[in-house]
């Protein structure tokens, strides 16, 4: 799979999962194994017990800046490098956050050979990356009308996307789409691929990724003969030894039934499938932790607005989550994550998805 100047061995994309799901460890081994392995920009504060965020407050990162750690995002792709040398690594950066232009260029700047886009049209992307012409770009879309409308934007800056990703909805995570069109004939994955693949050879054949329920090698082979030049999973990859997320976090998946996953509401204003747990439970209830604002971390929230009426604050709960806190955690997850039954290391992973055994 090639994505701009960058050669994939296998045509798999690790998923960008934050906060603290794919780090280091998790984006090093992927690469390392031949897939691509895509750090989370979400969250970078965090990292090793949030040492590198300069202000906390009730002990979470204070604002965007800390949030969004440029010094732990540094810290983090340096310590992926170690793991897998000078193989491709992408990062993933949601367009929806607040110092999204920033973060992006302390990617490029932190040595991205990748950069992925969703939550949002990404429609000045290039914008943050004219001093890194190598950076590789990389939008994900719900429909050809968005690649459409992101490759007449991007006329401006003499670019197009070095690939793109497309992805249904039945993905962990934020949703490109409205709670009920979710569920939708004409919205799954398998509907929309060809429409973004005909879209896509109008602009000098952008290779297409699908995403968004892929679990196996089947699926893979199903989307590669569409067309697609390759997949990007993010679920399947949480249950591994290598996976950054605290043991809590693996736990909770784990033991998940099929029933359990959900489409909630989110603070960033469109659907996200998850685990429903206790938080869901305590929101219901009234009994859920406090709103209130610190890290700044989605412009859609409007300092908070958002998470009020939702009920609880999407920044403070998937830190919980990180932190192993399984009574006030968020836990995304696609939705097949029911179906993770051990944790297996990435290797064995990956060889399972390329060999099919």
């Amino acid at each position: 799979m090639k994505i701009g100047k960058y050669s994939i061995e296998k045509p798999i994309i690790q998923g960008g999962m934050g906060v603290g799901i794919s780090w280091d460890r998790l984006a090093g081994a992927v690469s390392k194994e031949g897939g691509l392995g895509v750090v989370s920009a979400v969250g970078t504060g965090y990292y090793e017990n949030k040492k590198f965020s300069k202000k906390n407050v009730k002990d979470k990162p204070f604002s965007e800046q800390n949030f969004y750690s440029k010094e732990a995002l540094f810290e983090i792709i340096q310590n992926t490098r170690k793991v897998c040398g000078d193989k491709p690594i992408g990062v993933n950066i949601l367009y929806a956050i607040n110092d999204y232009g920033r973060v992006v260029q302390d990617s490029c700047e932190a040595g991205a050979d990748i950069i992925i886009t969703g939550a949002g049209i990404p429609t000045n992307m290039p914008e943050f990356t004219k001093e890194y012409p190598d950076v590789a770009l990389v939008p994900i879309v719900s429909s050809a009308r968005a690649l459409k409308l992101i490759c007449k934007k991007w006329k401006r800056y003499d670019k197009l996307p070095d690939a793109v990703i497309v992805e249904g909805p039945l993905s962990g995570g934020h949703q490109g789409f409205k709670y009920e069109d979710c569920f939708k004939e004409e919205s799954q994955l398998e509907n929309i691929v060809p429409e973004v693949i005909e879209e896509a050879k109008k602009w000098d054949n952008i290779p297409v990724i699908a995403a968004g329920g892929i679990w196996d090698k089947n699926d893979i082979d199903k989307f590669l003969a569409m067309g697609c030049a390759g997949v990007q999973m993010a679920t399947r990859f949480i249950g591994t030894y290598e996976c950054d997320a605290d043991p809590e976090l693996k736990k909770v998946l784990l033991e998940a039934k099929e029933d359990d996953i959900k489409l909630l509401k989110s603070p960033v204003g469109l659907p996200a499938r998850g685990v429903r747990t206790q938080l869901q439970k305590s929101i219901e209830e009234g009994t859920a932790p406090k709103v209130s604002c610190i890290s700044n971390c989605v412009a859609p929230c409007n300092r908070g607005e958002e998470a009020k009426a939702v009920g609880y604050c999407i920044a403070d709960r998937l830190g919980a989550a990180y932190q192993g806190d399984t009574q006030t955690g968020l836990f995304f997850t696609g939705s097949n994550g029911y179906k993770i039954e051990k944790i297996i290391s990435v290797k064995e992973l990956m060889d399972k998805l390329t060999s099919g055994e």
